[in-house]
Parts: C-alpha cells; sequence; structure tokens
C-alpha cells in the first residue's frame, strides 16, 4: 500500500481563482504534489490538501 505525506495549503477568500490555480499549478509542477481534497469555506476561503507519494529505498544487500 502506497504511503503519503500530506501538505496544507490556506487560501485567502480575496485571492482570484486564476492565481488559486497557479498557485496549485506550481506545487504539482515543480513539487510532485497532488490535489487529495479541497474545501470551500462560507466565507469563500479555500483549503486544500496536497498529496504526494513517498518512494522508500530498498538497501541492497551483497
Amino acid at each position: 500500500m502506497p504511503e503519503y505525506e500530506f501538505v496544507d495549503v490556506y487560501v485567502a477568500r480575496g485571492v482570484p481563482r486564476k492565481e488559486a490555480t497557479r498557485l496549485l499549478t506550481d506545487h504539482a509542477e515543480y513539487g510532485n504534489w497532488e490535489l487529495d481534497r479541497l474545501t470551500l469555506h462560507r466565507d469563500g476561503s479555500r483549503r486544500v490538501r496536497l498529496r504526494r507519494r513517498i518512494i522508500r529505498q530498498v538497501r541492497a544487500t551483497w
């Protein structure tokens, strides 16, 4: 079963959708993050949870 690490990103209500999209795209492109969950609050702010897979190296034995 894959293991993931998570990061929460808070986007304030005054941030336009286009800028929020650019922010999340940068995280995805340069940090290999993918969208796990997006919560839209009543005041217009967004809480975004991003995840990326943890790849564990297995030590080779000789």
